[in-house]
């Protein structure tokens, strides 16, 4: 079985918040059973980054939990999440207003030299 996993959020979107909790489960889901997992957020996924954009919205009509509760629990788990540095600046996001779970800003090189490793799976949302 693979031990590290690799995670593009492309598509996930704020604006649908129906489609923006399960990356987050899988991610806690794989964390909990040792795998090292790395998110890489890009586009539109990457305000799911600032303070205050997750925690308020849901990923089903019951609101038990946020999409930055299951954000959390993937993090204290072990994932880690990456900010890309051309979505920042595409939407003005600076690096004061992130979420403490961000782990730092990686571009595309870092995430290709994921996907390239035999070491790495990787899943895209």
């Amino acid at each position: 079985m693979a031990e590290k996993l690799v995670m593009m959020l492309l598509t996930i979107d704020p604006e649908n918040p129906h489609l923006c909790g399960t990356p987050f489960f899988q991610a806690a889901s794989a964390a909990a059973m040792d795998v090292e997992v790395e998110i890489y957020f890009a586009s539109r996924a990457t305000r799911l980054l600032v303070n205050g954009v997750a925690d308020k919205i849901f990923p089903s009509d019951n609101k038990v939990k946020s999409v930055y509760g299951f954000m959390q629990d993937a993090a204290e788990l072990g994932a880690k999440f990456f900010a890309c540095g051309g979505a920042l600046d595409a939407y003005s996001i600076t690096k004061d207003i992130l979420i403490p779970e961000c782990t730092g800003v990686a571009g595309g090189a870092s995430y290709m030299c994921r996907v390239l490793d035999d070491e790495w799976k990787s899943i895209s949302y």
